[in-house]
């Protein structure tokens, strides 16, 4: 006669506390990336306590207004670019008229506190939505060409730049002040923004501005929309053929680049404590180009480091007693740079690396 055996029960596993679980690897992987970004913003940050003085690089104490000033107008510059690089390094398309919107936020918000007798964030917000809705339709009409190749694009953007800069240099019954500009009107400005003793609220401004345009850039360009802009870039073709709309992906690049210029205007605006006709030019949408290619277009650093680092030079170069034409310098140093790093400053890390 055979014994039947009777399995023994294994032992259940212990059950593992997840929160005593350690965190392990992955989470620390993800983190670490945020690590450079957030160290730069302290830094940043900390900047209007320093009273180091820098000789030749600064004409005063980090914390002086001047060198304030001037590293405002160096984070504006790096934000913009950032924006503009949304559409041609993101999505290929090439725009001779950013300038148009950044002359807008300008403007209009200057206008709107004038005429319409509003505080500062009510003219902006407003300059913000009809700035939007221009892109919109704008970008809606400019894209249209695109049939015509992407020099279309680039003339018709490029068309309505110059019209608006030549309605600015015009001065409609007074409204743009012409070649002179509009000063900052002050009545509508918070005090706290105010004066050459407010500098660093201003600088602040500035500083939460690239904040905000870098959390949405690269926020977006890791969405599934982000991916769909880069594949346009690369074969617009293939999008189409997978179903997706290139047309509208391309408009909401357009209208959120655009929108993000707007507000750089608004920025531009309190930190020049001015409007100025330059800002409407095709000329300033060439040299956010040149920002971008500088530091490297399509890149998460690039166009933030080719912004403020030609806005630095180009705002110092003049008073540095060289004997020679600043644009002299700023042309062969990029003509050097394209030279040197075809890929953009920030390529020559990634090139060491590898």
């Amino acid at each position: 006669m055979t014994a039947t055996r009777t399995p023994r029960a294994t032992p259940a596993a212990a059950p593992v506390d997840a929160a005593a679980a350690p965190a392990g690897p992955s989470r620390l992987r993800r983190l670490r990336p945020l690590t450079v970004p957030v160290a730069v913003l302290l830094v940043l940050a900390l900047l209007p306590y320093s009273a180091l003085d820098v000789p030749v690089l600064l004409d005063g104490p980090i914390n002086s207004p001047g060198s304030l000033q001037l590293f405002a107008l160096c984070l504006v510059f790096g934000a913009l670019a950032l924006g503009y690089d949304l559409m041609f390094g993101r999505t290929g398309l090439l725009s001779f008229g950013h300038a148009l919107y950044i002359a807008g936020g300008s403007y209009g918000t200057q206008l709107a506190m004038t005429e319409l007798d509003l505080s500062l964030l009510p003219a902006a917000l407003l300059t913000l939505v009809l700035g939007a809705l221009a892109a919109l339709v704008l970008g809606a009409v400019s894209l249209r060409t695109l049939a015509l190749g992407s020099v279309g694009f680039a003339m018709v953007t490029l068309a309505f730049a110059q019209a608006g800069s030549i309605y600015v240099e015009r001065n409609p019954g007074g409204l743009t002040g012409g070649e002179e500009g509009l000063p900052l009107f002050v009545d509508g400005v918070p005090d706290a923004l105010v004066g050459v003793q407010n500098t660093a609220n201003v600088y602040w401004l500035a500083l939460a501005y690239l904040v905000l345009v870098a959390t949405v850039v690269w926020t977006v360009t890791a969405r599934p929309a982000g991916r769909v802009w880069q594949a346009i870039r690369d074969n617009e073709q293939r999008v189409a053929v997978l179903g997706r709309s290139p047309f509208a992906h391309k408009l909401g690049a357009f209208v959120l680049a655009s929108s993000l210029a707007v507000l750089g205007g608004v920025l531009h605006l309190l930190v020049t404590a001015g409007a100025t006709p330059h800002t409407s030019t095709p000329e300033f949408t060439l040299t956010l180009l040149v920002m971008v290619v500088l530091g490297g277009s399509g890149t998460r650093w690039g166009p933030v480091v080719g912004g403020v680092l030609f806005t630095y030079l180009d705002q110092r170069l003049g008073g540095w007693d060289l004997g020679v034409e600043p644009m002299l310098i700023l042309g062969s140093l990029f003509v050097l740079a394209v030279y040197l790093a075809p890929g953009g400053i920030t390529a020559l890390g990634r090139r060491r690396s590898a």
